[in-house]
């Protein structure tokens, strides 16, 4: 018989403090029924002795501490997963917000995970086609991978997003088990309608599962979110075989949720107020992506997160770039311009595109070319910097052929339309174009079979 409790000892933000409570567990579900206000979720994030800290998941506005009615499940918190949840929308806690009805299902998981044995794992190879040429092209994110979108306020990261679900695919004897899971926290109500107009325009929604945490709803519900979307996303991989997508927009208002409920709890703080466990709370999460030896799908991770003042040093990039295999940056200075997406390749890098490209993946002549334009165009900021001192008149031939290199790789390879999909040849192409600007004795990254091969082409 489950015991129910009707006396709080204090309630703030959202936490509620109980005392001369028995026989419970961490993290396991609270079922809160408060008079007049109807029922609420929570969980015990805190256990000491006979006394439990409950985060409260809708808030505690409302809440008395003399007559809310408390019973505690004894479980940890667990989502019906099915394929019906496939072109769903649901709220950040996982509840249908779409109007279509319940997800019915006698399988239930626990949106902490479960966590993956090293030893089962597979090394992530094949790649995932985005159809954005700064992706494929030079930061090349492959199957099972975790590759973060760092971006700063106002730069276009939820068009990116969106481009991503819209055009993402894999080779074509996989490509039906190809699905979306995307997760949103924090977002504004009309970014929200613009992700689910752009999917349903696009005719993909029927293979996205969208988590939907708005800006106005409880911080609480911002913490769970993330685990919810990875959970469903660990089911249609691991049970229904499927290869999936998992985006997470705005990772650093997960991390501002987690500050807040830090501090409520009167923790001691780290840098910048975030708490010193943020590192393996966030491992917890990006962790949840990879390939199974015993399994055929797959977890693929695109986090986005945005940088507070473009500082790619503050805590919660810092963090997720120690944890994750590389990272896609967006540049505020590219973005001034009018390029689109906004994608700054110098200090973007996807450090297992090694090892899913190439003859068999993608063309034999990736991974030289790829070596070539990003050292070009490294040589380019350099000679753009001469130029402000010397003059553009001064410069040699070969400066000035640098010049318009970069000119035209920004304005022709990184500037691309949202509704413009290029596949990998089409990609490897351009790259091979652009590097027509330049002298072939500065080809020094290619072996000179493939400049004859694809150079006149």
């Amino acid at each position: 018989m489950k015991v129910r409790y009707l006396k709080l000892e204090r309630a703030e933000g959202p936490l509620v403090v109980m005392n001369d409570v028995k026989d419970i567990v961490y993290d396991e579900i609270v079922e809160i029924e408060i008079p007049g206000h109807g029922k609420r979720m929570g969980k015990v994030i805190q256990v000491d002795r006979s006394r439990a800290i409950i985060q409260v998941f809708e808030g505690t506005s409302g809440i008395s501490l003399q007559n809310t009615s408390i019973s505690f499940s004894g479980k940890p918190m667990e989502i019906p997963v099915s394929k019906d949840i496939l072109g769903r929308v649901f709220d950040g806690a996982a509840r249908p917000i779409d109007g279509a009805g319940e997800i019915y299902s006698d399988v239930l998981y626990n949106i902490n995970g479960r966590p993956m044995n090293p030893v089962a794992r597979l090394y992530p190879k094949n790649y995932i086609q985005t159809g954005i040429s700064t992706i494929d092209g030079l930061a090349t994110l492959i199957r099972g991978q975790k590759l973060p979108i760092f971006s700063g306020d106002g730069l276009p990261h939820n068009k990116l997003a969106a481009q991503i679900v819209t055009q993402a695919k894999i080779s074509e004897e996989n490509a039906d088990n190809f699905v979306v899971v995307f997760a949103a926290m924090g977002i504004k109500h009309d970014e929200a309608v613009y992700f689910s107009q752009v999917f349903e325009e696009a005719g993909v929604m029927q293979r996205v599962v969208m988590f939907v945490n708005l800006a106005n709803d409880p911080v609480v519900e911002r913490i769970i979110t993330p685990r919810c979307a990875l959970s469903a996303a660990e089911y249609l991989a691991f049970e229904c075989h499927m290869h999936v997508l998992v985006i997470m927009s705005d990772m650093t208002a997960y991390c501002d949720a987690l500050r807040e409920i830090s501090s409520a709890r009167d923790e001691v703080p780290s840098r910048k107020g975030y708490p010193g466990y943020m590192y393996s709370d966030l491992a917890s999460l990006y962790e949840r992506a990879g390939m199974l030896k015993d399994a055929s799908g797959s977890i693929t991770q695109i986090p986005i997160l945005t940088m507070p003042n473009d500082d790619i040093t503050h805590p919660v990039p810092d963090l997720t770039g120690y944890i994750t295999e590389g990272q896609i940056v967006l540049e505020r200075q590219l973005y001034q311009m009018g390029i689109y997406p906004p994608i700054n390749i110098l200090p973007s890098l996807s450090r297992l595109m090694k090892d899913g490209i190439g003859e068999g993946y993608t063309r034999e002549d990736h991974q030289d070319v790829a070596n070539q334009v990003f050292s070009s165009y490294s040589r380019v900021q350099e000679i753009r910097a001469l130029a402000q001192v010397i003059g553009e008149e001064e410069l040699s031939d070969t400066d000035k052929s640098y010049m318009e290199f970069g000119l035209q790789f920004e304005h022709m390879f990184v500037n691309q339309d949202f509704y413009e999909n290029r596949d990998i040849d089409k990609t490897l192409d351009m790259m091979w174009q652009l590097l027509s600007i330049l002298p072939q004795e500065e080809l020094t990254r290619i072996d000179p079979s493939l400049v004859k091969k694809h150079m006149g082409k």
